[in-house]
């Protein structure tokens, strides 16, 4: 039975997909079950399993390849099955139907180049056909709204390509925004392909700051116990190998905190703000490709071994890809720590639903300065003021943080 291998929602937030590489070739036997290929989401590198089973007959989207969820990326039949409908380019380059996916390859600057399936956008029109077009032909055509339809294609099979856009733009008197002009050579600069990480991190950006009411509050905090605290139980820990951050202090003091202040713990729901019994604490880690936030679940209830030990396990899996959903997902606050980088004060972005970020700086002659950025729809000033008070007394006196 033919089975159409679609590139999956690997992760809650995926809208698209790039394959990393392909784990079975053409004309394996493939079950039900079998690791198809690996595949890089906004998150991780993900497996993608086989739903069906047969041969893997066509493989439509060659490694590096990015498709949006839903795009039929493999085809598994049998060997005597038919397969010839999906040799087309039409079928490789499946429309688009959500406008956030768009974008599912890079721009292919040589115009005359020969396009592998990966590399040609077809668009639907009025009539129910569709326009044949290359990425940097329809991206040219948009930024200057131009109408594909409108315009003759010179390339295979009357494709239209960067050339055709240019020519239209030459007639019209117009410069084609994507000509990088003449006084700014190719060798002057460098255009880096854009992650799927970092196509999450943008868009969760423009999510977070232009709808979310910010505001921010600050406060210096006298960390001179806690550092003779941490030295004495780093000298306990020593024939472990253990040695607790104060990163890792600042995670139960916030948590600990957050259990005496539930209005700060929580999220806005649009209709509703709902506040949560158990700490789940976001701690901002740097990757390669961008940052992603692993979720420290229960926090409040664990002791600070337990976080260490956390913190560390998740940092390492975020740094490898290997992180599941479930690790990354369901924050209810979120702390950022760029004190290790010298930076004295800085502002975070609230990640949404959630309703407040801490944002921690470097660590001066036994200070540091904490900065919450709030969203003004669940968290009123006073109690943001209020939480920050709490988590200063505790951060003062390591005791607190105990009770």
């Amino acid at each position: 039975m033919l089975t159409k291998v679609h590139m999956e929602a690997l992760s809650p937030t995926m809208e698209e997909g790039q394959i990393v590489k392909w784990l079975m070739a053409e004309g394996e036997a493939v079950s039900e079950g079998d690791v198809l290929a690996e595949v890089e989401t906004d998150k991780a590198v993900m497996e993608l399993v086989a739903r069906g089973e047969g041969l893997l007959r066509m493989i439509l989207l060659p490694e590096g390849g990015t498709a949006p969820v839903g795009k039929v990326i493999a085809v598994i039949a049998e060997a005597d099955e038919d397969v010839s409908s999906f040799t087309g380019e039409a079928e490789v380059v499946e429309p688009v139907v959500s406008s956030s996916a768009a974008e599912v390859v890079e721009p292919v600057d040589d115009p005359d180049q020969t396009s592998s399936p990966n590399s040609v956008e077809i668009q639907p029109v009025a009539d129910g056909q569709r326009i044949k077009a290359s990425p940097v032909a329809r991206k040219i055509a948009s930024k200057s709204g131009l109408v594909l339809a409108d315009i003759p294609g010179s390339g295979p099979a009357g494709r239209i390509i960067k050339k055709d856009i240019e020519g239209v733009l030459s007639d019209q008197g117009a410069v084609s925004p994507g000509v990088v002009s003449q006084e700014l050579g190719p060798e002057q600069y460098e255009d880096i392909p854009l992650t799927q990480m970092r196509k999450t991190i943008a868009r969760r950006l423009s999510e977070s700051m232009g709808p979310i009411p910010h505001f921010f509050l600050t406060v210096s905090v006298d960390m001179s116990k806690w550092g003779e605290a941490r030295s004495k139980i780093n000298v306990m820990l020593a024939s472990e190998g253990v040695k607790i951050s104060y990163n890792d202090i600042m995670i139960k003091a916030t948590a600990a905190a957050l259990a005496m202040h539930p209005e700060c713990n929580a999220h806005w729901m649009q209709d509703s703000i709902r506040r949560f019994k158990a700490v789940h604490i976001g701690v901002a880690t740097a990757v390669e490709d961008g940052l992603i936030t692993p979720v420290i679940r229960n926090a409040e209830s664990l002791s600070l071994r337990e976080i260490h030990d956390e913190v560390r396990n998740l940092a390492e899996k975020a740094k490898n890809k290997s992180l599941t959903p479930g690790e990354y997902t369901g924050g209810t606050f979120s702390i950022s720590n760029l004190g290790m980088f010298g930076i004295q004060e800085f502002t975070a972005v609230i990640n949404p639903p959630e309703a407040a970020i801490l944002a921690v700086g470097a660590l001066e002659d036994h200070r540091l300065k904490l900065t919450m950025s709030c969203d003004h729809r669940v968290i009123d000033g006073a109690v943001g003021a209020r939480f920050l008070q709490t988590l200063k007394e505790m951060l003062e006196e390591p005791a607190t943080s105990f009770i």
